[in-house]
């Protein structure tokens, strides 16, 4: 057989295939194209569960007379014009074949009408031949998609839809979903004539829930935490239940307001699931996750059920820790009374900002203002420095050693000063750590995935005892079921090794941070020094040798950690 191009027709039907899968796809393509025309009421109605009609009536902007034939042909869409768009899409649809695969498999009727049109128009296509016939109407600004016999044309397709009351179901089922996403539309669906499903328009986003308990019924919606996070440009809202009696079948997730079946966030949710409840427990949720269009790839299959993320591990690491603060918050509050003492996550917070405000003082006491990026200048005198820089070096080791990075005893980092004294890297940490506690400058930094660690009976004792003392060292951190969860750390060691850390921290309590670091052996590298260093060299006037100038580079750190 040549190679040869195929007729509209079969084209259009192939693509029917993927587009048109039963009566709940037609309705879910037509109801998106009114979303997208701006309509905010939109009336569905079925007959025989779609087998025989479904009709779309919505207060849109219309389809002028001029494009109502352009609108029923393949590829054919005023949703994008350029790659560009493709790349940033915001719109339900987007491909230009919903109308046209649709027309192909039943009998169409496209009535339209725009506000600067004086009447409306219709236009009528059937799959034998697609031609379309123009006529005027009557009708509303907006626009009425009638859709009848559908697949009367394809009788392998038809034979395999299944019963009235399954298809009606799962369109129903879509109707919920999409009612879940536009609180600001107002949906009605009948069946055979009868009103089944009427959701207002909902006005205030405090009367949300009214909806959610009309869809998902009054346990979920009253029982529910209110989920509200963001990262950079990320946010993620919503609705979570523990669903510890596992009778709620309720979980609903939307990616720019779009319903979503996703692995990644699916494997995210049953990650954070796993980790509180074991694997076998389903949550509950209707969440929402926002982020630019032009971190998501939509167009991945026809049916848009799927994406890409641009950042999928960081995606992914967001929804986890999302969801895990909000089970922990819940499991602290309905926990014993000594265990709500602990800190409680923030619900609503930014990962990286720090979480407490920087008053930012000078070593010397005089104290100034300034963001926390900028440099930390002291404004002591010389003497005043010449005197804090022999209090440093008093209890450091003695010797001579060339002016470079040594290692002493395979874990003390050694940095020799321009007086030719070696003063060790946990001295010089020790007063870095003393410092900021004492200016109001530690800064605790939450991690993006919390670390979860094992503790022995003693260890948990500890931890419940020191709680308080440990946050003030900038170490926060909940208890739950025998491990404790790490979730902020000093900003300046964010990158330790917090499993071994923790261990030491617990033995020795009541030390400072770095001395329970040192009595433990925990390894610190260079990089993590770097702001230790700088802060020396700003406080004590120390200027570094050139070679040890260039090591500090933050470009070069990883070439010699």
């Amino acid at each position: 057989m040549p190679i040869q191009i195929l007729p509209a027709m079969l084209a259009n039907q192939i693509a029917a295939g993927e587009v048109v899968e039963r009566p709940a796809s037609v309705v879910k393509e037509l109801v998106e194209n009114s979303l997208d025309a701006g309509a905010d009421k939109i009336e569905i109605e079925v007959e025989r569960g779609g087998h025989k009609r479904i009709l779309i009536r919505d207060n849109g902007s219309g389809i002028s007379q001029h494009e109502l034939v352009l609108a029923l042909s393949r590829h054919a869409t005023s949703k994008i014009s350029s790659l560009d768009d493709l790349e940033q899409i915001m719109s339900m649809g987007f491909r230009g074949e919903a109308l046209a695969s649709i027309s192909s498999v039943s009998r169409l009727t496209l009535t339209s009408r725009t506000a600067g049109q004086e009447a409306a128009w219709q236009a009528y296509a059937e799959g034998r031949d697609m031609q379309v016939q123009i006529q005027p109407a009557a009708h509303p600004v907006g626009t009425s998609v009638d859709v009848q016999d559908l697949f009367f044309n394809t009788p392998a397709r038809r034979k395999f839809l299944r019963a009235e009351k399954t298809e009606f179901t799962h369109i129903d089922e879509w109707l919920r979903r999409i009612a879940l996403a536009r609180y600001d539309v107002q949906f009605s669906l009948r069946h055979n004539g009868k009103t089944v499903r009427r959701y207002p328009k909902i006005n205030q986003p405090d009367d949300q829930r009214k909806r959610v308990a009309a869809i998902l019924g009054a346990t979920f919606a009253s029982d529910a935490l209110d989920i509200n996070s963001h990262y950079e440009s990320m946010q993620l809202q919503g609705y979570l239940h523990a669903n510890r009696s596992g009778e709620l079948d309720v979980q609903y997730f939307y990616v720019n307001g779009r319903v979503m079946r996703d692995k990644l966030i699916h494997h995210a949710v049953r990650q954070a699931t796993a980790e509180m409840y074991g694997d076998n427990h389903q949550l509950a949720y209707v969440m929402y996750l926002r982020l630019p269009p032009q971190e998501v790839d939509i167009n991945v299959h026809p049916a848009k059920h799927e994406v890409r993320f641009h950042q999928a591990r960081q995606v992914h690491d967001f929804i986890y820790r999302a969801i895990i603060d909000m089970l922990q918050q819940e499991s602290c509050l309905n926990s014993e009374p000594a265990a709500r003492e602990m800190t409680l996550p923030e619900p609503n917070h930014s990962y990286i900002t720090p979480i407490r405000e920087q008053s930012v003082a000078s070593y010397g006491g005089a104290s100034s203002s300034a963001t926390p990026s900028a440099p930390i200048r002291s404004q002591s005198t010389p003497a005043a420095k010449a005197s804090q820089y022999q209090a440093l070096l008093q209890s450091a080791g003695k010797g001579y050693a060339e002016m470079d990075w040594m290692l002493a005893n395979g874990d003390t980092l050694l940095v020799t000063l321009p007086e030719v004294r070696q003063c060790s890297a946990w001295k010089l940490l020790t007063m870095y750590h003393q410092h900021l506690i004492e200016t109001n400058e530690l800064t605790s930094q939450p991690l993006l995935m919390p670390l979860s660690i094992g503790l022995t009976d003693a260890q948990w004792t500890v931890a419940q005892q020191n709680c308080e003392q440990l946050k003030q060292q900038g170490v926060h951190f909940l208890l739950h079921e025998q491990r404790l969860i790490l979730r902020q750390v000093p900003a300046y060691l964010r990158q330790l090794d917090w499993a071994t850390a923790i261990d030491a921290l617990l033995q020795a309590p009541g030390d400072s941070l770095p001395s329970s670091l040192q009595q433990a052996r925990v390894n610190i590298s260079k990089s993590l020094l770097v702001p230790v260093w700088h802060w020396a060299q700003r406080h004590f006037d120390v200027q570094w040798p050139a070679k040890l100038r260039e090591l500090s580079k933050p470009v070069h750190l990883a070439e010699h950690d």
